[in-house]
């Protein structure tokens, strides 16, 4: 997976008809955050090499999307466990969400995400089901300035186990009063995509552009 923006992979967005006929029967439309609604990733991966880069090491391309949905601090105490290195996990987290909030005003929303949200704002209910931290979520939102009146968000400060679990989602559906047969995830993440099976809710996969099975 390349860090160039997930843009490129969705170019040849579905038409509406498309879109309509396959999210029409849905009550909730849950929307992961980094690289499903917002364009992201190639930001988020920038703020990690800042941290990283100058104590001398990278942060692995291939890791950096394998932990794609899970909470900052966790993915760098993870990182620091896989390179065998004994910097502060929680402390680098920290510095690289400062790093990226300041990169906030960059973000872009993702087309398909976009055209949905656009096409179903008015007939169903919205929510945000993310692993990044409330302030980063709120403040990616503002900049996306979509004028959407979110039903649910859900972060990881509101939960006590995070994707792959599946109480993100499930907290989501709560919140709504829908029940998860009534809800469907976009997600780009496979831990996201793992989360949403678990709480027995669909799920589309926003870069192969299929539901997730």
């Amino acid at each position: 997976m390349p860090t160039e923006s997930y843009l490129n992979f969705q170019e040849n967005t579905l038409d509406t008809k498309t879109l309509h006929d396959l999210f029409k029967s849905y009550q909730l439309l849950i929307f992961d955050l980094d690289g499903t609604l917002a364009d992201t990733m190639p930001l988020h991966y920038q703020a990690c090499q800042e941290v990283c880069q100058p104590l001398g090491f990278d942060f692995p391309l291939d890791f950096f999307y394998e932990q794609a949905g899970i909470p900052t601090q966790q993915v760098f105490i993870n990182l620091m466990s896989k390179l065998g290195l004994k910097h502060d996990g929680v402390a680098l987290a920290k510095e690289k969400e400062k790093r990226f909030q300041a990169l906030i005003p960059q973000v872009k929303p993702l087309p398909f995400s976009l055209k949905l949200l656009e096409h179903f704002k008015e007939e169903k209910k919205i929510a945000i089901g993310s692993g990044g931290e409330r302030i980063t979520v709120l403040k990616t939102l503002e900049a996306l300035n979509l004028k959407v009146k979110y039903d649910a968000i859900v972060t990881a400060d509101d939960v006590m186990e995070h994707k792959p679990r599946p109480e993100t989602f499930l907290k989501c559906a709560e919140i709504t009063n829908i029940e998860p047969a009534h809800c469907i995830v976009l997600e780009d993440g496979l831990q996201g995509m793992i989360a949403a099976k678990a709480a027995e809710m669909d799920c589309f996969d926003v870069i192969r552009m299929e539901f997730f099975r």
